[in-house]
């Protein structure tokens, strides 16, 4: 599962510090535990990569990523507490807007942001595949 962050106009992003794609950023992400939803996954990794507390706003994307062989749940978050720090398995974490964006890691994080890049520039664009 994976959370999409955004704040006015810039979005959060981790730089991992573990492979695959190692010092490339993604959204915050990470696996579903055994015996837990993906909401409280979403909410848990929040935490444990970035220090900060959100909640699911709303589902965004289910996708398949053949180079993982994963299935990639993807939720809209917002922040409701904590205090933003690099943690767990990211060197790095930051907001980004359009202009400044690194290279990002997974292709279902470049869907995601190729979308948002297009709503903030007033173009339409799909969120998710049909």
């Amino acid at each position: 599962m994976a959370l999409f962050i955004e704040q006015g106009d810039r979005i959060l992003l981790v730089k991992r510090g573990v492979d695959p794609k190692r010092g490339k950023w993604a959204l915050v992400a990470g696996f579903v535990d055994y015996g837990e939803a993906p909401e409280e996954a979403a909410i848990r990794e929040a935490g444990e990569e970035t220090g900060l507390e959100v909640t699911i706003d709303r589902l965004m994307d289910v996708s398949y990523d053949a180079d993982n062989s994963t299935i990639v749940i993807m939720y809209a978050a917002k922040i409701v507490g904590g205090t933003l720090i690099a943690a767990d398995d990211v060197d790095e974490v930051a907001w980004f807007g359009v202009d400044n964006l690194p290279e990002l890691a997974f292709e279902s994080t470049q869907r995601l942001v190729s979308a948002w890049i297009a709503r903030q520039r007033g173009s339409p664009a799909q969120e998710s595949r049909s």
